[in-house]
């Protein structure tokens, strides 16, 4: 009896043509010498079957070596392949993409938007890691997340746990993945944060980037809550967002050794979360 659907890793049509486009295609180092011709050799992976397998490890959070040899074979050659894209921008490119989509489809909620951090163990974490004050000082490293009003991911920074929210507001605001179009009718964008944010530098950071803030503690929130019962929350998405890729194993506990490839993974997931907001006739990614 066929699926009903298909596994959360497995990668179906719909969603294979938007990212082959988008996929490297190999280069010949100019300055290099080669001892054989170009196409000569061992065939490469195909491209499709190289970005399941990645797939594969986001979901399941397996190590790369554990990936099913009866399936995607090599397990270092898929690692290198990995290495090679990461280093091109391809997933970056690929969540460019998606949001790009997005906003075509159902348009950014640029009006109210949110930022919030979130520590996670790191213990193999070679660089972007610091001591966790959470966790008795030990390895551990944070995703800043700046989302729309749906808790669509717009900007992502890794950093050490070690690293204070509001130490990374320049950056997170600053590296935004897409531009908001001038509005026809000026119209206000506001963000919404934590006490984390509070100050005086902060306020002239949120305000430089044309933001009207919204910096209230969780208990003032709730308090605001009780007394207008009409009132909506609006931080809570970002929460939301970090709850989304946590739900990708490879990001629920970091154990990639280098910034660039733990950011490939995040940029992988920050993609697929924009692609699930879209309403298409055909669910082209489950899990």
């Amino acid at each position: 009896m066929a699926k009903a659907h298909a596994n959360s890793w497995e990668v179906t049509d719909e969603f294979w043509s938007r990212v082959e486009p988008l996929v490297p295609q190999p280069a010949r180092d100019p300055d290099k010498q080669y001892k054989r011709a170009a196409g000569a050799g061992r065939p490469t992976k195909p491209p499709r079957l190289v970005f399941e397998a990645i797939m594969y490890v986001l979901r399941t959070g397996c190590q790369w070596k554990a990936l099913p040899a009866e399936r995607f074979g090599s397990a270092s050659a898929i690692h290198q392949k990995f290495m090679l894209w990461s280093k091109a921008g391809f997933f970056e490119n690929l969540w460019r993409a998606g949001l790009a989509e997005y906003d075509d489809f159902e348009g950014v909620a640029w009006r109210w938007q949110s930022i919030d951090g979130a520590m996670f163990k790191a213990p193999l974490a070679q660089e972007a890691v610091g001591r966790n004050p959470t966790d008795r000082g030990k390895k551990g490293s944070k995703r800043h997340l700046l989302v729309d009003g749906r808790g669509v991911p717009l900007s992502l920074v890794v950093t050490g746990a070690n690293a204070h929210d509001v130490t990374q507001l320049e950056a997170v605001l600053a590296s935004c993945m897409i531009k908001r179009p001038t509005p026809k009718q000026r119209r206000s964008k506001h963000l919404c944060a934590d006490a984390g944010y509070r100050g005086k530098n902060a306020m002239k950071i949120i305000l430089a980037h044309g933001y009207i803030p919204h910096v209230v503690g969780r208990k003032s929130e709730a308090e605001r809550k009780k007394r207008d019962p009409q009132k909506k929350a609006r931080r809570w998405v970002v929460e939301a967002c970090h709850g989304w890729f946590n739900r990708f194993r490879k990001l629920l506990v970091r154990y990639e050794k280098l910034e660039h490839t733990f950011l490939a993974l995040n940029h992988l997931a920050a993609a697929i979360i924009a692609l699930r907001k879209i309403s298409l006739p055909v669910n082209i990614i489950y899990g």
